[in-house]
């Protein structure tokens, strides 16, 4: 039998270069009873962990390598081949590769010469094919360049330098053999045979032209792209391969001895924490003692005296911690959570499973007593099981990069990095990709993409089955069916690199020794080459380093609430007993409030009643996919409307805090000790089996369960369904350690809303200025707290929402579209130094950089500049002829600086324009500027005018709603952002939002049948009105209806009004008034049926129609009338 090793290969993580995976590199290997494989992708290691682990599970050895560029000239690059032969070998290709990114040349990750001799030890070379020097120059027939780059590469690497031959079929290969062959018998470098593959198999030739056709933004009919001229890039088998090079057997033979010498080991699960140093002052000697210290010291800090059960529970803790050689860990975090602390930076109370632990408590990582909250420290740490732990922190956004700073200074620049993440291609974003490279109309993908449901772990196939439509339309339609065929191959391929949003390694060393990096090219940022879960497994320290937009919403209002009252809040030491903030639990009005906000869990809020913490922790628990089913019971017996009972007694301890119901992992794991026998750790592992649905595990556990049941003297018969039971809920129980800390979160939100409303609001516009949709919730939900948001104003607004006092918020102008953070900050500072702007020219003095035409425009559509001369129109106008001046006015301003008569420039006079003589915006030109730079309408609504027939003949959208669960809805609004889409019959139907009066926003669903008789109302800004029901699959974030009618707002009264009312009461008796009345009703002829409600003295109610006389519902008869008997006493219907 014939052998060969395939050594030059590229998976998808040469990123949109390669169409084969991991998997099936390493398959394909497997199948051709080939032992060792080598993966060599472009210029990274990005694959190197998951192809080590996968390779090494399939009993395949993996060779680490990569094809790297070798610096030419200053313009260009050759490519070369490094394989690591053994650990130092593995360790300076980490070095040379990262290298390449951090000193990375024209965008092209490349090494020159010096540091690839400084870093050879431990590698074999080979030359690469035609993208290499030496094949290069041979290609063309240049001996003597190819000699003296083969002679360069051999004093290099010695012995251990290849020459690289390959024989895709392509012409420059073929003319190349002959120089290679020449130069190893010359120079006695060894040849070997490789197949530099891009793709598995012979038929993926196409698939993989696409990929690199969605990489370089070409289409496959592009005669510009690169082509490949060769379908021979595939992993071939070894009688291939052999009978490709039988002129060369000892290059097919250099195969199996390249891959003999290559044996390297990576260790996975050794731990490389950094040390933490230990103060001077400290008696203690090592990070054990050290954290034994902290802790000990902080008891009487965090408690009002010691007791035998917080000293068994830390004793118990750091006995576990240092056996598990974790010490250094916490001291660690505890050093930079107490550095944001001492920088006032906000940290939150905690996160996840690390708010269980009492020495997490003790030194200040968290900050929630773990013994107040039943907390279990085994969901933390399982002394079973030896992980690393995993404690992610909260910061303030604005304050995170401060302490990533800190830690990069505490323990070297070249030891800290960020770390990376991959995108990969989901079903329909492939499909997308690939329509768009075969030349597809964007309809026809479109359509196609759109018959993918929606649903992160959808995939291709996945869809084919649900969608009948999609299924068949791949059968009848070739294109389609070619589409579907190249998105399969590269479904779930790796499409681009980025940096996770939270993550960053700390290593006890320069980070290149531990893990390759990498430069993203259009951040900067180093970040690693592997991905978090993988650095884990590698045993670095990994953590997450999470901005949390409340941290920052409750330091601002905390700010601002010592500025207008001069009171400082303690928010760690608040009363969480408070029965005015329950009480605004329970009125669902938590808008704003972290984690309470979605109209779903408004509602249930008011059903709960909430009274104390535990409830809240609870319900944030519970409101979750598969939980949620169990909260009209949990509400049921909170209320006392249903009974609670227990299958035992030695649950009750477990479940009374949440009567009875299982809502939180720790009680699976607290029942698995109290009835089944096991130790924490043990049912820790249980409840992992049991979410995890492991059927062989859980079945062992279920033996063990009902054992230790039995020997408590529980029957066989409950002990079962006591298992079961956990079972059904350990799949959705949710880990109260995080529950619990983020409803502290929630409750000191809520008590800030409730204490000091106007600051809590003004917070949480600024710290979400940019997002318009959640700036209208939070503005219609300050209106019904009686808040008024003023509208901007150059002279009075700052760069962020201010509470000017209790009633009254100051608008931001950062969030003015166009604006922006920094001009603001400048008009602010300039405001300050020489007072207020009294005109357009005035704001142009502060400088181009800051007051651009841009700037300007946004300023004035926002109405920021109407306390200035002149109206809105005029001041638009002359903008250009205000920035001329504000440079004039610089320029000379500068030049005078260095003069000695600089004093005198204060007083010169400049050129100002007169504003030009034009009428100002009309109302409706003003309201729609506003939405353009706003989002929305500040200072009117265009549905003011239609503010009587709204009133009468909608029931949803004017006042404040009183319900969402009606059966049928009458509202009226403005249209935005309405799609048209096309169902599985290719029929138009649209999605559209409906912006009502109160600024409720409604989502019609108008389907096809109903669409195409009311399509040319559907258009964005059209005031319409509608007829609809409630939709079945109505969630939390937006209210949802189906469109059943639809008219044009204008036509409404008419469409539904025959009927003027008036009422007249017995005390009117002036006929002078009658005779008025009846003089209006008979200017206002019309189709509408008079009818009078007579009432008299003893208040009984007679209606008269009349007979002869019908009068007109338009609004200005009605107004008339109301003028002469008030506007209660008459009406339309």
């Amino acid at each position: 039998m014939k052998s060969f090793i395939h050594l030059h290969n590229h998976s998808d993580f040469s990123l949109l270069d390669s169409s084969q995976s991991i998997k099936s590199i390493v398959d394909r290997a497997k199948s051709l009873s080939m032992d060792s494989i080598a993966l060599t992708e472009k210029g990274n290691l990005f694959s190197m962990i998951d192809f080590y682990k996968y390779a090494n599970k399939n009993d395949i050895k993996p060779i680490i390598g990569c094809e790297i560029q070798l610096a030419h000239n200053t313009l260009s690059s050759f490519a070369l081949v490094l394989l690591a032969k053994n650990n130092e070998g593995y360790l300076n290709l980490m070095k040379l590769v990262s290298l390449s990114h951090i000193n990375v040349h024209h965008g092209t990750p490349m090494i020159d010469q010096d540091t690839l001799i400084k870093y050879k030890d431990g590698l074999i070379a080979l030359s690469a094919g035609l993208n290499g020097e030496i094949a290069h120059y041979a290609s063309g027939g240049d001996y003597k360049n190819a000699h003296k780059a083969a002679l360069a590469y051999k004093e290099i690497f010695e012995q251990n330098f290849y020459l690289e031959i390959q024989n895709h079929g392509i012409p420059e290969e073929i003319e190349s053999l002959n120089i290679l062959n020449q130069l190893s018998n010359e120079l006695s470098i060894p040849l070997v045979a490789t197949n530099d593959t891009y793709y598995t198999f012979e038929e993926d030739a196409e698939s993989c032209d696409i990929i690199r056709c969605i990489g370089s933004g070409q289409t496959i009919n592009d005669p510009n792209r690169p082509i490949a001229y060769s379908n021979e890039y595939y992993i071939k088998s070894a009688d291939e391969m052999c009978d490709l090079f039988q002129d060369f057997p000892d290059a097919i033979a250099n195969s199996i001895k390249i891959a003999s010498e290559c044996n390297i080991d990576i260790k996975m699960g050794e731990l490389f924490l950094p040390p933490f140093d230990i103060p001077q002052s400290s008696p203690s000697s090592n990070a054990d003692e050290y954290l034994h210290e902290l802790c000990h010291n902080a008891i009487l800090k965090k408690y009002d005296k010691s007791d035998d059960v917080i000293i068994d529970r830390l004793k118990y803790e750091l006995d576990i911690i240092s056996k598990m050689g974790f010490a250094s860990y916490f001291l660690i975090t505890q050093d930079f959570v107490q550095y944001a602390k001492d920088n006032d930076i906000p940290v939150g109370v905690g996160r996840g499973s690390a708010v269980g632990s009492l020495v997490s408590y003790l030194t200040g990582i968290t900050n929630l007593d773990p013994l107040k909250y039943n907390l279990i420290f085994e969901r933390f740490l399982n002394p079973d099981r030896i992980s690393m732990p995993d404690i992610d922190i909260d910061f303030c956004i604005e304050g995170r990069e401060k302490v990533i700073n800190y830690i990069k200074k505490q323990y070297g620049e070249k030891s800290v990095a960020q770390i990376i993440t991959f995108g990969s291609m989901k079903a329909k974003s492939v499909i997308r990709d690939v329509g768009r490279v075969l030349g597809m109309s964007y309809g026809e993908v479109d359509k196609i993409a759109k018959m993918i449901p929606d649903d992160l772990k959808m995939t291709i196939d996945k869809a084919q089955k649900l969608n009948k439509d999609l299924a068949k339309l791949i059968k009848q339609d070739n294109t389609c069916n070619t589409l579907i065929k190249h998105s399969k191959k590269l479904e779930g391929l790796h499409r681009h690199a980025s940096t996770h949003a939270a993550g960053i390694v700390i290593a006890p060393g320069p980070l290149m020794q531990y893990v390759p990096l990498f430069k993203n090219p259009s951040t900067n940022d180093i970040t690693t080459q592997i991905e978090m879960n993988s650095l884990e497994e590698m045993g670095l320290l990994k953590m997450d380093f999470l901005g949390l937009r409340n941290l920052t919403v409750i330091n601002k209002t905390i700010k601002m609430i010592h500025r207008n009252h001069s009171t400082l809040i303690n928010i760690d030491t608040i009363d969480l007993c408070d029965k005015d903030v329950y009480k605004l639990f329970a009125s669902g009005n938590t808008v704003g409030i972290f984690q309470f906000e979605s109209r779903g869990m408004r509602d249930y809020l008011k059903k709960l009643n909430p009274s104390s913490i535990e409830d809240l922790i609870a319900m944030n628990s519970l409101y979750r996919p598969g939980p949620m089913a169990n909260i009209p019971e949990f509400i049921a017996r909170k209320n006392n409307n249903k009974n609670i009972e227990y299958l035992h007694p030695d649950l009750e301890p477990i479940l009374k805090e949440t009567y009875g119901i299982i809502v939180y992992q720790e009680q699976v794991m607290q029942i698995g000790s109290a009835i089944g026998g096991f130790t924490l750790a043990q049912s820790d592992e249980m409840r992992k089996a049991m979410g995890k649905k492991k059927k062989d595990l859980m079945a062992t556990f279920k033996i063990d369960f009902i054992k230790g049941a039995e020997n408590k003297g529980l029957s066989q018969d409950l002990a079962i369904e006591i298992f079961d039971l956990l079972a059904k809920f350990a799949e959705y129980g949710f880990n109260k350690s995080h529950s619990a800390a983020y409803s502290v979160i929630a409750y000191q939100t809520a008590w800030l809303k409730t204490h000091y409303p106007a600051e809590f609001m003004a917070s949480n516009l600024s710290s979400d200025l940019l997002n318009t949709d959640s700036i209208i919730k939070l503005l219609r939900n300050s209106k019904s707290l009686e808040i008024n948001i003023l509208e901007p104003d150059v002279n009075t607004s700052n760069t962020e929402f201010i509470a000017i006092d209790g009633a009254n918020i100051a608008y931001g102008l950062a969030g003015i579209k166009n604006v922006g953070y920094k001009s603001i900050e400048q008009l602010v500072a300039y405001r300050n130094k020489n007072g207020t702007f009294k005109t357009i020219f005035d704001l142009c003095k502060i400088g181009s950089q800051a007051m651009n035409k841009k700037v300007l425009e946004s300023l004035i559509k926002a109405g920021a500049c109407d306390q200035l001369e002149g109206n809105r129109a005029q001041k638009y106008q002359i903008i250009n002829d205000a920035l001329k001046f504000g440079q004039k006015y610089n320029e000379d301003i500068n030049s005078s600086q260095s003069s000695l008569f600089s004093s005198e420039v204060q007083n010169t006079t400049y050129t100002k324009k007169p504003l030009p003589q034009i009428d100002d915006w009309s109302e409706t030109e003003k309201l729609n500027y506003e939405k353009d730079v706003l989002g929305f309408y500040l200072s009117g609504n265009p549905l003011e005018r239609h503010i009587d027939d709204l009133t009468v003949f909608t029931n949803f959208g004017v006042q404040n709603n009183k319900s969402f669960n009606q059966s049928n809805y009458k509202i009226g609004g403005r249209i935005f952002d309405a799609k048209v889409l096309y169902d599985k019959k290719n029929n138009p139907w649209c999605i559209a939002r409906l912006e009502c009066y109160n600024g409720a926003i409604v989502e019609l669903f108008t389907f096809s049948d109903v669409y195409i008789k009311y399509r040319d109302f559907l258009i964005n800004d059209n005031i319409i009105y509608i007829e609809g029901e409630p939709s079945k699959k109505d969630d939390d974030d937006s209210f949802k209806v189906i469109t059943k009618k639809i008219y044009n707002m204008s036509d409404i009264r008419s469409k539904f009004s025959n009927k003027v009312n008036i009422k007249i009461d017995f005390e009117i008796s002036d006929s002078g008034i009658t005779n008025d009345l009846y003089e209006i009703a008979t200017k206002f002829p019309g189709k509408c049926a008079l009818i009078l409600h007579l009432v008299n003295n003893k208040g009984t109610v007679n209606k008269i129609q009349s007979d002869h006389i019908f009068i007109s519902n338009e609004l200005e008869c009605v107004k008339m009338l109301q003028s002469k008997i008030g506007v209660k006493n008459v009406w339309i219907s």
